[in-house]
């Protein structure tokens, strides 16, 4: 499942690759998808010249000119494919884009996806109260990042991955985030020291730094269907190997309705 660094680097392909191009024609195979019918989102977007990308946690923001927005989010899994001219373009797909100079933007859902399209953002239910940024380091402060959990309950793991907390951290990210931290992903927000607050914002902003330098996860693939470069977890999905701080096996478990990899020494 991408997360933050994978749509990050995906977002500023697609502003480098797509700017300045105007959609042409827009095939959209599966509604379900989209937040409005098909003929109005067509209506829309057909026609527009694309402007700026950016991401915002797991969502990809593009402008369309004049007046609406695309806003993307490839769910569980998926592809974002810019095929050139005269390239062959994708069989299977949710939704296709063709574009002024004879490429191609197709969107492919593994499980699920988002393809929407809006003229109010503010209105649009699903990005308008996003969280912080946490690759922004002037909206991500060690202060701001104290403040959101004063007063907050329930396990520190579960707020993480509350996009309205924090947009863009998932399950993948969660785990070796809370292992840097030495912070055991059950243990209660109350629980948190000052110390263990600036150990879990540190590493949290090195670790999602790291990954997206390297264009993300190694199994995601980006606009022209290459690999990230991040494939080493420190515990995530280590089950049963050495911790390598300690060299206590790692384990498996539950965390709401998610698990996570751990080392029972060091996370306390």
């Amino acid at each position: 499942m991408p997360e933050l660094p994978e749509i990050h680097h995906l977002a500023k392909q697609m502003d480098k690759a797509l700017k300045g191009r105007r959609i042409e024609s827009v095939d959209i195979r599966q509604e379900k998808c989209l937040n409005v019918p098909t003929t109005e989102f067509t209506e829309l977007v057909q026609g527009k010249t694309i402007g700026r990308s950016a991401n915002r946690g797991k969502w990809v923001f593009t402008e369309l000119d004049p007046g609406a927005w695309l806003l993307l989010n490839l769910g569980m899994g998926g592809d974002a494919r810019l095929v050139k001219a005269g390239g062959e373009v994708p069989a299977v797909y949710q939704g296709r884009f063709d574009l002024d100079n004879g490429s191609a933007f197709t969107l492919r859902f593994w499980w699920f996806g988002y393809i929407h399209a809006s003229d109010d953002l503010a209105s649009h239910k699903m990005t308008c109260d996003l969280g912080v940024d946490p690759l922004d380091r002037r909206e991500f402060t060690l202060a701001r990042f104290a403040e959101m959990l004063r007063g907050r309950r329930g396990a520190i793991k579960q707020y993480l991955l509350d996009q309205k907390n924090i947009a863009g951290i998932g399950n993948v990210y969660a785990q070796d985030s809370l292992f840097m931290a030495r912070i055991h992903p059950k243990r209660t927000i109350p629980s948190l020291s000052e110390d263990d607050i600036g150990r879990l914002h540190a590493a949290i902003v090195e670790h999602l730094a790291m990954a997206t330098k390297l264009g993300g996860l190694a199994y995601e693939k980006d606009l022209y269907g290459k690999p990230g470069g991040f494939s080493e977890f420190l515990v995530g999905y280590r089950e049963d190997q050495p911790c390598p701080e300690c060299g206590t096996a790692i384990e498996k478990v539950k965390t709401g309705s998610t698990s996570s990899f751990v080392c029972p020494k060091c996370q306390v």
